[in-house]
Order: structure tokens, then C-alpha cells, then sequence
């Protein structure tokens, strides 16, 4: 199968070929890990929310309650995640992050600003300004992105 190279021309076709090299390095950062992108958002969560229940999760990552339980299944076996349950009532369950799934999604956002950094790297700093001033002009106008 010859599958051709789409070609973007456009100005919003050029965005979106922006938008797939970042997501390209993400995508790589995470199978140097081993993780899919569902482990990792939830991994960087529970970094950031330790103590979360499953039910917060599924709703964060817009996923079932079913999805969550297998999603922390697999990160537990790998001792990623742990559960513990608060004293006094044993069903309640809260999920944390271990130090190696900290230490494993720990530099990401590094990550991608060194992609941003090799991205933009043809432009000055007047140039990246000026498509930062360009950029913010038209996003001022969109809804602005939620995880609902």
C-alpha cells in the first residue's frame, strides 16, 4: 500500500500539521514508558490530586467507572498506583500514585516545550512573537477548551 503524505496549504491545514508533531513527541514520550495516553492523563492526575476516588477519574478522564477499575488494574500490577481505603469505611477506596509512577510521568511538560522549542525553531523571537500576537487574536474569539 503507497499511502500519499497529505499536504496541507491552508493556514488551519499548516496548524493542524503543528498540532500532529506535538502530538507526535507525545506520543513517542509515552511509548518510551510503556503507557497509553489513558494511564499516563490518569497517572499525571493523581500526581496532581492524590487521594482521588475512581469515580473522579472516570468523570476527569470521561470514561466509566468499569474502564477506571481496569485502567488502575494494569497501573497497579506495575506498581504505579496504589489503593488504600480510609479507615472506617471499606468500600471507600483512594487511589495515589507511587513515587516510580510520579517518577515515570514526572517530565512530560519538559518534554513538550523542548518540542515547542524545536518547532519554532526556524522563527526569530520577533517572528515568534508576532504568531503569538496572530495566534491569541484568533483564539480570543473560540470557546475556550474543558475536559466536560
Amino acid at each position: 500500500m503507497n499511502e500519499e503524505a497529505p499536504v496541507f496549504t491552508t493556514s488551519l491545514g499548516l496548524v493542524r500539521w503543528i498540532g500532529w508533531a506535538q502530538m507526535k513527541v507525545g506520543e513517542d514520550w509515552l511509548r518510551e514508558r510503556e503507557l497509553s495516553h489513558s494511564q499516563a492523563f490518569v497517572l499525571g492526575y493523581l500526581v496532581k490530586s492524590p487521594g482521588a476516588i475512581q469515580r473522579d477519574i472516570a468523570e476527569i478522564s470521561r470514561t466509566t467507572a468499569a474502564s477506571v477499575s481496569s485502567l488502575l488494574q494494569g497501573l497497579e500490577a506495575r506498581g504505579l498506583v496504589e489503593r488504600r481505603t480510609e479507615s472506617g469505611n471499606e468500600r471507600s477506596k483512594r487511589v495515589f500514585a507511587t513515587a516510580s509512577g510520579t517518577e515515570l510521568v514526572s517530565g512530560f511538560d519538559d518534554a513538550m516545550s523542548a518540542a515547542d522549542d524545536v518547532i519554532l525553531a526556524p522563527l526569530d523571537p520577533e517572528e515568534r512573537a508576532t504568531l503569538h500576537a496572530l495566534l491569541t487574536k484568533v483564539t480570543s474569539v473560540l470557546p475556550q477548551p474543558t475536559r466536560s
